[in-house]
């Protein structure tokens, strides 16, 4: 009789001692610099509204006035962790499940671990310096980071895709995708310039990236999200991405801080979601009103838990670092 070893984990059981490690030394490095761990709910009313990311929904069925009511699985406790800024609670972090449908692959799963922070009285600069810290200091043993290398985002399309980031079209950046690379895009519109610049990064530079630790900074406007803009001809998001042996791991901003700009950006990226037949989303109405409120000057980053064990462990996907990826739930 064969016996079924569906119900084991994945992860090696060295990897999942390695999780331990890794989060224990995240710990330890935010304790020293006297950055607060907080907690925030992983239901909410709200949705993000980047037309990119997809929401798990589920229904509440209990007493009081939030019975019958639709919530969202976050994808991120940004909103919740600012509405915490906003009160006064100075730096804080935190470690957490999110939640993403429709990614799975080598490099993705609906359910990930992130750890997010935030810096008051910070830029995205300093953040970058506090990110490297982190990094090459809990990695120093187990996968020390071979070089540090920084790039703006115009001068890595020049380098390695040969195109000017910011003087360029759709149209352009298809060309180079079928030509030299041989990839066509389904489904893809001609006229959404960002996506197409998405596109160029994730099959012809990150690929190209190497090993050690790239930031990437200084993105177009039009892909500032959350972030402060720079002036500048032209202007440029106060943004930056984090790679490491080239994998995207963070995602970080110098925090917008205005309200009014706020909602007008998150309206912006309802519509596209409307267009692209992504589904409607609720604004979240907390989050705005916590910047109406007045939210201190800082930056913040999210980082993903599950690559940066993937990296030091030098597992080819994430499936050998989750104890139970979605297949296997």
């Amino acid at each position: 009789m064969q016996t079924d070893t569906t119900w084991r984990p994945t992860a090696s059981l060295e990897n999942i001692k390695l999780r331990a490690l890794l989060l224990a030394r995240i710990r330890c490095f935010f304790s020293e610099h006297d950055i607060l761990e907080v907690d925030t709910p992983a239901l909410s009313r709200a949705a993000t509204t980047d037309p990119s990311l997809s929401s798990f929904t589920t229904c509440f069925h209990g007493p009081g006035p939030a019975s019958g009511e639709m919530f969202y699985l976050h994808t991120s406790p940004e909103y919740p962790m600012k509405r915490l800024l906003a009160a006064g609670l100075g730096s804080i972090y935190q470690i957490c499940k999110v939640f993403r449908d429709g990614e799975s692959g080598k490099q993705h799963n609906p359910e990930f671990s992130m750890l997010e922070w935030y810096r008051t009285g910070f830029d995205h600069l300093d953040l970058m310096d506090e990110v490297e810290r982190l990094l090459t200091g809990i990695l120093s043993d187990i996968a020390p980071v071979e070089s540090v290398h920084h790039w703006r985002y115009r001068d890595l399309f020049r380098e390695f895709a040969g195109v000017d980031a910011f003087d360029t079209s759709p149209g352009e950046l298809k060309s180079l995708l079928q030509a030299g690379h041989d990839i066509t895009p389904v489904g893809v519109p001609d006229t959404d310039l960002d996506v197409w610049l998405d596109l160029v990064m994730t099959h012809i530079i990150e690929p190209r990236l190497g090993k050690g630790l790239v930031f990437v900074r200084d993105y177009p406007a039009s892909q500032a999200a959350l972030a402060r803009l720079r002036a500048g001809t032209p202007p440029v998001a106060a943004r930056f991405e984090v790679y490491l042996d080239g994998l995207e791991l963070a995602n970080g901003f110098h925090e917008l801080a205005d309200a009014r700009e706020q909602r007008q950006r998150l309206e912006q990226e309802s519509r596209k979601r409307e267009q692209a037949h992504a589904g409607s989303v609720r604004l979240d109405e907390h989050f705005l009103a916590a910047l109406e409120s007045g939210l201190p000057d800082c930056a913040g980053v999210a980082l993903g838990l599950d690559r940066l064990l993937m990296i030091a462990s030098g597992a080819e996907c994430l499936q050998e670092v989750l104890a139970f990826p979605i297949d296997s739930a």
